[in-house]
């Protein structure tokens, strides 16, 4: 069966599970997305789908309403902190089912517990993007299962977008690594692993895709082989890893239920057993950055993120700071956590803050929002730094002092220069021409563009040309 019969056989489903069982909203996130990349791919080549017309800013019955309204918690009452929350998502190359998954999990779960899950659309990324065939930023949702409350952030795979990944990697505490049966390992499956790895998520579940399309029992098991030897190969523990094999375009049609239903229940009980309830911490000043902005009219401006460290409450004043030398004061006049009321944010929450007396053109993605005076902006430091080798991913060649990459870090990704530092070893390696080659662990300087929000200890990437070059840990700031 090919690709794009499973595409449409997907659509056709999620459609028919919009009209028919009427699936809370959360189904609709991940729906939507998967319309819009088939619809985008038919678009150019002169061909439509009778059930995939995106209707944007359109909602009746059967079409797939694009531009839902950006309602900054409206109907959505109290948030409930009865269950531990965790925020996780699915990774993975593109193409091999990370959206159908999700849309599948949103599915199964609304079907097992009614009464206690209720799923509200999480604030829309532009229309725009979604119409250009590809997951670009990332998309949240969320659900419950016994035991927990998740936000769920579903990843995008194309690697022109892979900055956008990695700020979605950033905020989780566990990742499902989607990998289709037919393809088994590709180029960016190994690429957000390695990602995975640098940001700091330390527990995966892997879900094995499109196995309804794969008669041979040991071709999946090669599958499931190459993928152990694979978490391993970068640093996970491939043995114990749970990996599951299903169809999420099965659970979707509810058929053949061994590999559909039954396995998104089974991948959501190893999720909920090895992917551990996070430390929060609490005690630190509030710190969260700004993940995406956009305004809500008659309301003001809203900055989404997922809240690092500490608390915050409504009414609390607050600075962004980033992108220049002065912090900007306001006043969070609200918060809310997919479209429902919170009367304070904390650590691990993916929350929405509403902010009194900024323009949206005002507020970037990139910085961050924090208590007042515990965060200044800064655009140079020392970093202790790995340079990644070719069979990592990293650069094939080395390079010298003054090197222009761009430099990733919580949600911001700025142009950057590397160069030795000021230091008696320092100078004598700028001197001497000498080349930082990959597979090095070296002290260097870093300078960015824009002075932003950092602090010592803070983790980070460097990337050019589509390449993960190094990762490494700011050790001392300098201006």
């Amino acid at each position: 069966m090919s690709a794009m019969i499973l595409r449409h056989k997907l659509v056709a489903s999620a459609a028919a599970a919009l009209e028919n069982a009427r699936l809370p909203s959360a189904v609709s996130t991940v729906a939507r997305a998967a319309a819009c990349r088939t619809q985008s791919r038919l678009a150019s080549s002169g061909r439509s789908h009778p059930r995939a017309t995106p209707a944007f800013g359109a909602s009746s019955r059967g079409q797939f309403r694009i531009a839902s309204s950006r309602g900054y918690a409206d109907v959505g009452g109290k948030y409930s902190r009865k269950k531990p929350h965790v925020n996780i998502g699915t990774i993975g190359h593109v193409d091999h089912g990370k959206t159908s998954l999700t849309a599948a999990i949103t599915k199964v779960l609304a079907e097992r517990g009614n009464a206690e899950f209720r799923a509200y659309d999480s604030i829309d990324k532009a229309p725009e993007e979604k119409a250009r065939g590809i997951t670009i930023s990332t998309a949240h949702v969320e659900y419950e299962t016994g035991a927990r409350h998740y936000a769920h952030v579903d990843c995008p795979g194309h690697a022109d977008y892979i900055k956008n990944m990695i700020t979605g990697a950033a905020q989780m505490d566990g990742a499902i690594l989607t990998v289709s049966a037919t393809d088994g390992v590709m180029p960016q499956t190994r690429e957000h692993l390695l990602l995975a790895k640098q940001v700091g998520v330390q527990y995966l579940v892997v879900f094995i895709n499109k196995v309804d399309t794969i008669d041979d029992p040991e071709m999946l098991e090669l599958v499931e082989m190459e993928m152990r030897d694979l978490l391993s190969e970068y640093g996970f523990p491939g043995e114990k890893t749970p990996i599951i094999l299903g169809s999420a375009l099965c659970a979707l049609e509810s058929r053949r239920p061994e590999i559909g239903v039954d396995a998104i229940n089974k991948l959501m009980d190893a999720v909920d057993e090895w992917i551990p309830t996070p430390a929060r911490d609490y005690e630190k000043p509030f710190l969260m950055p700004v993940e995406d902005v956009f305004s809500i009219p008659g309301r003001g401006t809203v900055a989404t993120g997922r809240v690092e460290r500490g608390t915050i409450t409504k009414g609390a004043e607050v600075e962004l700071v980033g992108f220049g030398p002065q912090a900007m004061k306001t006043t969070l006049t609200g918060i809310e956590m997919f479209h429902k009321e919170l009367d304070r944010g904390e650590a691990g929450d993916n929350m929405g803050a509403l902010l009194r007396g900024l323009r949206r053109d005002q507020v970037r993605r990139g910085m961050v929002m924090a208590a007042p005076g515990t965060i200044k902006p800064h655009k140079k430091f020392l970093a202790q730094m790995y340079i990644l080798t070719k069979d990592e991913g990293g650069r094939h060649t080395g390079f010298v002092d003054n090197y222009k990459p761009q430099m990733y870090f919580r949600t911001a990704d700025v142009p950057c220069v590397l160069t030795w530092p000021e230091s008696e070893e320092g100078k004598k390696n700028r001197a001497d021409h000498k080349l930082i080659m990959p597979g090095d662990n070296v002290e260097l300087q870093i300078e960015t563009l824009s002075p932003m929000a950092t602090e010592e200890g803070l983790r980070f990437t460097v990337r050019e040309g589509g390449r993960t070059v190094g990762t490494g840990v700011l050790t001392k700031l300098l201006e």
